[in-house]
């Protein structure tokens, strides 16, 4: 997906939904990686997001061959930790034909991800968070220490969602 995201593109492409998972942990449980979309952004050319709509998204022809799709999003889409751009995890994808270039992706550091799916709070986002958490994905201390990094408007939400989770994977 990265590799047809980049491209329609012509960029490197920014994964930040769950399917980011992927670059730090390639054998994650499959719980984790139940998911027919990526959440992908064009890093240097936003103005091409519809283009991989367009192209690769819900129900096109993409969607259709492969099975899955990519959902094009800015990093507005997202409340996540300060700082996190700087914190994105390399994955270079090679090239399958002798045209195609290497395609880059930056994926969401795990512990970046599993905050802005406790600020999303959505019920799949939850689940992500809690078999991340089960598997020994991240490391509880460091996600606490990264509520600090979270826009002050959401430190509090994100904080009794992380402690509810913690509580259920313990319990």
């Amino acid at each position: 997906m990265v590799r047809a995201a980049a491209r329609i593109t012509e960029d490197e492409i920014v994964v930040i939904g769950s399917q980011a998972v992927l670059a730090q942990h390639p054998d994650a449980p499959d719980p984790l990686l139940m998911s027919q979309e990526a959440d992908v952004d064009p890093r240097n050319r936003p103005e091409r997001a519809a283009d991989i709509d367009g192209a690769m998204g819900d129900g096109s022809r993409f969607h259709e061959t492969y099975g899955y799709y990519a959902h094009a999003v800015g990093p507005e889409t997202m409340i996540a930790p300060a700082g996190w751009e700087e914190r994105l995890i390399r994955v270079d994808v090679p090239p399958v034909l002798p045209t195609d270039r290497t395609a880059t992706a930056w994926c969401l550091e795990t512990h970046d991800l599993i905050l802005a799916k406790l600020a999303a709070g959505r019920p799949h986002d939850i689940e992500f968070v809690e078999e991340a958490i089960r598997a020994r994905l991240a490391d509880s201390e460091r996600l606490l220490l990264g509520i600090e990094l979270m826009p002050a408007s959401h430190r509090d939400l994100v904080q009794e969602r992380l402690n509810g989770a913690l509580a259920r994977v313990a319990g």
